[in-house]
């Protein structure tokens, strides 16, 4: 979706201003679907001041989907307050798990003494969640798996909280809950706090190509 928002964006004589990581999957691959020059990488504020587009009238700004709206809301007002004229994206471009994980963190973090994120070390969204938990008053650690949990770390805690980046398997938040149960932990429960409903549609092509399956009756 991001791809074809920024083809449709160039295709209007607009530069391309993207909100993301240097040397991410997603960052790369969008950059590289505009010839060079056409897309200028912005990761802070700082950036915002530092870039000369070709021209300041005809802009667009596109997000990396695994960054959250707390995220990239300082950078796009910084954009908005030099660029008045550019045009930026749907929310919906920001990758709904990543804000609504965040969400559960803050209230997660406030209810633990200790937050455990499962995620990979290069994984944006999942530091991310990391940082959040501590910035809202809970010691965190970024883990790959149960095995990295460290005895040290439990020293004085009452309450574990667990979570994920947004590509982590399930089974590996499974895992560690059953590892703390080897440890003794009978008090497991779930915090809810945003339902998620977002479905996503295949193709029209392709659900028209499925066969059909017959109704039960």
């Amino acid at each position: 979706k991001v791809h074809i928002e920024a083809e449709r964006h160039s295709e209007a004589g607009l530069q391309m201003v993207m909100i993301g990581h240097a040397g991410h999957p997603e960052t790369l691959g969008t950059m590289g679907q505009l010839p060079k020059g056409e897309v200028i990488l912005v990761e802070t504020v700082a950036d915002v001041a530092r870039i000369t587009p070709r021209d300041p009238a005809k802009l667009a700004f596109i997000t990396q989907t695994t960054l959250s709206v707390d995220d990239t809301a300082d950078i796009v007002a910084a954009l908005k307050a030099r660029f008045p004229a550019i045009i930026g994206p749907h929310k919906e471009d920001i990758c709904y798990a990543t804000t609504n994980r965040q969400i559960a963190v803050k209230q997660l973090a406030k209810e633990c003494d200790l937050v455990l994120v499962i995620g990979s070390t290069n994984s944006s969204n999942s530091n991310r969640l990391v940082e959040v938990a501590r910035e809202y008053g809970s010691e965190s650690y970024l883990i790959d798996n149960h095995t990295q949990v460290r005895d040290e770390w439990l020293e004085g805690v009452d309450t574990v909280g667990m979570t994920s980046g947004a590509s982590a398997p399930e089974e590996l938040v499974a895992d560690l809950v059953k590892h703390f149960e080897a440890k003794g932990v009978t008090d497991v429960s779930e915090l809810r706090t945003v339902e998620e409903s977002v479905r996503f549609m295949l193709p029209k092509e392709i659900r028209n190509a499925l066969p059909m399956v017959p109704s039960q009756s």
